[in-house]
């Protein structure tokens, strides 16, 4: 199992809570319930039926490490990674929705001292999370059934462009712990968007962003980060195929799509970065 001491012993079971051990292949807990460690080194803590969609498939989670390796996102790689280095004693940082690690990875090597926990439902994205760095662990869960940490063990939550449990992200963090956020602006990526077909940004975004994290947090830093983009052919294929259009258009009319393109194609890829403080309790 790649999961280091640390991280492990801030797991708990998703069933009754209880405290984590490494039991042959397995991680268990006093009351028996035992999870499978995958040979990549993730441990599964998803119960009951799993999610409808699966995450990311196999392709998507391709894509995606294929699309960040060639640094197009690193500009909002360095900035997570420059609020999480800005946190005295981050202990645990805990990247929800993490899929390849690719953004946990970038904060941990600007934050020497820190732990993470990449937590993903897919498993294709937790096979390559496992090893996307040496202080890091990898655990599949659905965030909208719950997080497999105990109550205020981790001291950072990344969220990017992934599924927000504001009570969950309340209860896992320390009290004077930091949650990060990304999600797209309307212009992301807005010149393939109409050129390609792909789906839009949903224009509610940030009201349903307010509505997920409000009872639970104080919005405390709110900035824009826009990315100007040169992408060949190759790179739009890619980056299509990484997210939820990759549902949607079939490779044949994506490839007479994208040959219509300029090359190489000038896209802005456009974040919103909110930083949140748990709110006191009453």
């Amino acid at each position: 199992m790649r999961m280091p001491p640390g991280v492990l012993a801030a797991l708990c079971c998703p069933l009754c809570q209880g405290a984590l051990t490494g039991r042959g292949e397995s991680l268990a807990c006093p009351a028996g319930h035992a999870f499978d460690v995958a040979r990549e080194g993730y441990v599964s803590l998803l119960t009951g039926r799993a999610p409808a969609s699966g995450g990311d498939s196999a392709d998507m989670v391709r894509a995606r490490q294929e699309f960040l390796e060639a640094g197009h996102f690193a500009p909002l790689a360095d900035r997570l990674a420059a609020l999480v280095a800005d946190v005295p004693e981050p202990g645990l940082v805990a990247d929800v929705g993490a899929g390849t690690g690719y953004y946990l990875a970038r904060v941990l090597d600007a934050v020497p001292g820190a732990l993470g926990l990449a937590l993903d439902v897919s498993r294709y994205a937790l096979r390559r999370a496992a090893k996307c760095h040496d202080r890091a662990g990898a655990a599949g869960c659905d965030a909208w059934r719950g997080l497999p940490l105990r109550a205020g063990s981790a001291g950072v939550l990344v969220n990017v462009f992934a599924p927000r449990n504001g009570p969950e992200f309340r209860r896992v963090l320390r009290p004077d712990g930091l949650l990060v956020v990304v999600t797209p602006t309307e212009g992301h990526l807005g010149e393939l968007r109409a050129a390609l077909g792909l789906v839009e940004v949903d224009p509610r975004k940030e009201e349903r962003l307010e509505r997920s994290l409000g009872p639970d947090f104080d919005l405390v830093g709110d900035e824009r980060l826009d990315a100007p983009l040169r992408l060949s052919h190759a790179d739009v294929r890619t980056v299509v195929g990484m997210g939820p259009s990759a549902r949607h258009v079939t490779a044949g009319e994506l490839d007479r799509r994208v040959a219509a393109l300029a090359e190489p194609a000038q896209v802005t890829a456009a974040f919103r970065v909110t930083v949140h403080r748990p709110r006191p309790r009453a």
